[in-house]
């Protein structure tokens, strides 16, 4: 009952305020170039799912890490364990942490060894410029991962000369510190950003520190700009019952993630290439008994080296988009032994516009090859069709996989074993949807299907045997997603209200064992609201509002809120988050913080 009010209001105040709308160009985010793609095209011409999570929006938000960020949007789950997204999953409409791509500026850095592994590189939102969020069936475009969609971290340019110093202090012993320098000289520029995170623990065993290293320079050359990236991240912490039981009270770990890249893009005349080259490195140290590694101790290491050729050529029937990408992995590990694999994937698709650019057709498909698995093709097609101005209908359909990972195949202890012979997970995936983008009105609603095979569960038949993978599982995923913006201003001041909306339907395929780890714990129903308003120069404020209930009947409503102080070069914010101090978990029944509070202090030199 309480949600239906909230969620009552929220409509009554959004019908309000479009009575009240003044017009706002929206323009800016409308022709935003989605780079996630081989084909270049602006964000309101695009036939897919695509959610743009803009500068301004991050600045909005109220938030000091990615997790937090991407929590705010319908659709996305990121399963957190402790604050500052210490440790946390990230799920796109269900299923699993394993079938969900990471991309940092268009370079994929998943990590073989497991998909828990993901956020190790989310990087500090100071130095990203915005966020692009495929939602639905992406293997087409992206290959190995992109099972239920791809995130695409876009960073920052280096515009203008300045120095930045940030500090934040806040509940539990939070404190965190940042200094980023951008310097134009004359044929090169440079973003240098550098930050650590400290906590004593929301709860025991729960504290951490955390250093975060960041260089992005773009040096000009004869023929093209080259944007060379470099990053490091490692993070410390406690993980009282992150994993395996609750009572595991004593865990630990270390995870160091880092990246370097080089990439660049020529254009020919109507042949546009980008060719890049990447190594993604992580490290992770499992500790079960902090003080006693003895007791039970995994380390992993894992090297990807890989390099990537995207190439677009317009002629007079469309633009053609062809891609090769080849990557080795190597792994050492205590546990998982040591491993590689050398993988190809190669990417065609084509645009056909037609009737004067108001039906868009984009057939296209990704062959791949692993030196440990069979090779496949796996076709995809987008249509989208401009009723009117601002106004356009989208389908798409596409054969979706995800690679198990070392630790599926391998991964043994007391309890669990992998399995060597394990198949790659597939799906086949529908959407169906409707976008309208009008002055300071946006909205997209679409109703989507997967259904997936072959996927891995953990299962055994006596209790006393160790659970163990096996591709058991079909799932038929079903959902229905909807999100509204809308803009407005109240004595010549910007005010901001929205609203997303998603709900899943997961039909599972019984097995006939005794037991099975496999739990499908999806987000049923999730809403999110969120109100940014403006009432004098230099003061504005947040309110964000998140319900999620999932699919085993566990629900909760959480209330954020943040007011900004901007005077020229200076900017406070004070942050206060689970305003109703409401009690629940994300994952592993891991108790999230009750009511906590942070500040931060800002300030530019330019």
């Amino acid at each position: 009952m309480k949600t239906t009010i909230i969620f009552t209001l929220f409509v009554l105040i959004t019908a309000l305020s479009y009575s009240q709308t003044i017009e706002q160009n929206h323009d800016t985010i409308n022709e935003v170039l989605v780079t996630s793609t081989r084909i270049d095209q602006v964000f309101s011409k695009s036939s897919q799912n695509i959610q743009i999570v803009t500068n301004e929006d991050i600045e909005k938000s109220g938030v000091t890490n990615v997790a937090d960020l991407l929590q705010q949007v319908a659709g996305v789950d990121v399963r957190r364990r402790g604050t500052n997204g210490m440790q946390a999953d990230l799920y796109i409409r269900g299923g699993s942490f394993d079938q969900t791509l990471l991309l940092i500026d268009g370079i994929k850095v998943e990590d073989a060894q497991t998909g828990h592994h993901t956020l190790n590189l989310a990087l500090p939102i100071e130095v990203i410029e915005r966020i692009e969020i495929v939602k639905g069936p992406a293997a087409r475009i992206f290959g190995q991962n992109a099972f239920n969609g791809a995130i695409n971290i876009v960073t920052k340019k280096a515009t203008s000369n300045q120095v930045q110093l940030q500090t934040q202090i806040g509940s539990y012993g939070q404190k965190n510190f940042e200094v980023s320098a951008i310097q134009q000289l004359k044929k090169s520029s440079h973003l240098v950003q550098v930050s650590r995170n400290l906590s004593d623990g929301y709860r025991y065993n729960t504290d951490y520190d955390n250093l975060n290293y960041f260089l992005k320079s773009t040096v000009a050359t004869k023929h093209a700009p080259i944007d060379f990236i470099a990053t490091f991240m490692e993070r410390k912490f406690g993980a009282n019952g992150f994993y395996a039981s609750p009572a595991a009270t004593e865990q630990y770990e270390e995870t160091q993630g880092s990246l370097v890249a080089a990439k660049t893009q020529w254009n020919h005349g109507k042949l546009t290439l980008k060719p890049s080259v990447y190594w993604r490195r992580n490290q992770d140290e499992y500790i079960f008994v902090r003080n006693n590694p003895s007791v039970y101790r995994n380390l992993h290491l894992t090297n990807k080296v890989g390099a990537e050729v995207n190439a677009a050529y317009k002629s007079k029937i469309g633009t053609t988009g062809f891609g090769v990408d080849v990557a080795q992995v190597f792994l050492r590990s205590n546990n998982l032994g040591d491993r590689n694999r050398f993988m190809t994937t190669i990417f065609v698709e084509h645009l056909f516009s037609l009737l004067n650019g108001k039906l868009d057709i984009t057939p296209g498909f990704a062959a791949n090859y692993f030196s440990d698995f069979d090779g496949n093709i796996f076709p995809g097609i987008d249509i989208g069709y401009e009723l009117k101005n601002n106004l356009k209908l989208y389908a798409n359909v596409g054969q979706t996989y995800r690679v198990p990972t070392y630790t599926d195949l391998f991964y043994s202890d007391p309890t669990t074993v992998g399995d060597e012979n394990l198949k790659q997970e597939e799906a086949f995936s529908q959407e169906l949807g409707i976008k309208f983008n009008h002055q300071s009105l946006a909205f997209q609603g679409s109703v989507f299907n997967r259904q997936a095979t072959n996927l891995i569960d953990y299962v055994k038949e006596n209790e006393n045997d160790r659970f163990m993978a096996q591709n058991i599982r079909s799932v038929n995923t079903k959902g229905f997603e909807m999100q509204i913006n809308q803009g407005f201003k109240l004595n010549k001041f910007p005010q901001s209200l929205s609203a997303g909306y998603t709900y899943l339907q997961d039909d599972l395929q019984r097995i006939d064992l005794a037991f099975s780890r496999y739990v499908i714990n999806s987000t049923k129903h999730q809403l999110v609201g969120k109100w940014h308003s403006q009432f004098s120069k230099y003061l504005s404020q947040s309110l964000i509002y998140r319900y999620v209930e999932r699919t085993t009947g566990e629900s909760y409503q959480l209330l954020d809120a943040n007011i900004r102080v901007n005077v020229k070069q200076f900017t406070g914010q004070v942050m206060l988050n689970n305003i109703f101090d409401t009690a629940y978990s994300e994952q592993n029944l891991v108790p999230m913080p009750g009511r906590n509070l942070m500040v931060s202090v800002k300030y530019q030199f330019k």
